[in-house]
């Protein structure tokens, strides 16, 4: 009879199982299916429009046939500009946190706190560097002052997600390297920062994803125009990015083609990030495949 039982139980857990099984492959399904849709429907609506001349002619007020090119350029500027600043503190930051700091209420504390602010709003963040470069330091809408404001939100995302990429790396790991005589930052350095270097570059990518095609943040710190230059390198001066244009050229522009250009940006903008993501991915990828190869040897 308990036989009969265990097997009845048995019976029960593997068409649980394949239950399971059937709904969570119908779930990454319906998820991937999502993602191709949209953006089936973005590109299929503004990559046949796009042309060449398209993304670096001057943007136009009042004429049609107007380019993204001042603004694409300011995307990949202010990009770059918070990635130089958020990167070095918030992988910094995360690495402090998961390995150097002290298991205390405080420490637990900033936690929260941190946690907390990848929660804030992005307008929160750009009324802050309104605050802090329009009306404390009086220079007004800037480039400058849009990609610090970037970096203040890309911050306590990048520091969580490293955290946690550091603290998932199996202690045996650093027993190991401390075994062999290495310091703790030497262990840090060769042995853990390697092992947690794919899960560090998903959180840069998705910040990076996310500071480019940002627009409450722009608006309120970097300004709706441009200095009119394709390649302005000049922190001080306005700068618009390619979001903040589509939102502009969506809902605000009287330009005849509107929503050609809005139609075209889009594709643009979801090209780049899917383009940032590769080139994100790209080493990581390639390193594998060499160590696969060395292995297979």
């Amino acid at each position: 009879m308990s036989g009969f039982v265990r097997s009845k139980a048995t019976l029960r857990a593997q068409r649980n199982n394949k239950i399971a099984t059937f709904c969570f492959y119908a779930l990454g399904a319906l998820v991937m299916l999502l993602i191709f849709w949209l953006l089936f429907t973005i590109l299929s609506k503004g990559l046949p429009q796009l042309r060449p001349d398209f993304l670096i002619k001057q943007p136009e007020e009042m004429d049609a046939g107007g380019g993204i090119g001042p603004v694409l350029f300011n995307s990949f500027y202010i990009l770059i500009l918070s990635l130089i600043i958020s990167i070095p503190i918030g992988v910094g930051a995360g690495i402090y946190m998961a390995e150097y700091a002290p298991d205390n209420k405080f420490t637990g504390a900033l936690r929260i706190c941190v946690e907390s602010l990848s929660s804030v709003p992005s307008i929160v963040f750009g009324l802050l560097g309104l605050a802090i470069f329009a009306d404390y330091l009086g220079v007004g809408l800037t480039i400058l002052g849009g990609g610090v404001s970037l970096a203040f939100l890309n911050l306590p995302m990048l520091a969580r997600v490293t955290e946690e990429a550091v603290r998932a790396v199996p202690g045996d790991i650093r027993e190991a390297g401390y075994a062999l005589g290495m310091t703790k930052f030497h262990v840090i350095r060769k042995v853990v920062l390697p092992v947690a270097m794919p899960a560090i570059i998903t959180g840069i990518c998705l910040v990076a994803g996310r500071a480019f095609g940002e627009s409450a943040v722009i608006i309120l710190t970097a300004g709706l125009s441009t200095s009119g230059e394709m390649w302005d390198f000049n922190l001080f001066s306005p700068g618009e990015t390619l979001a903040v244009h589509l939102w502009y050229v969506q809902s605000e522009a009287i330009v005849e083609d509107a929503r050609q250009i809005a139609d075209k940006s889009a594709a643009v903008l979801v090209i780049v990030v899917l383009l940032i993501n590769f080139l994100f991915r790209a080493p990581l990828w390639w390193s594998r495949r060499g160590a696969g190869k060395k292995s297979g040897l």
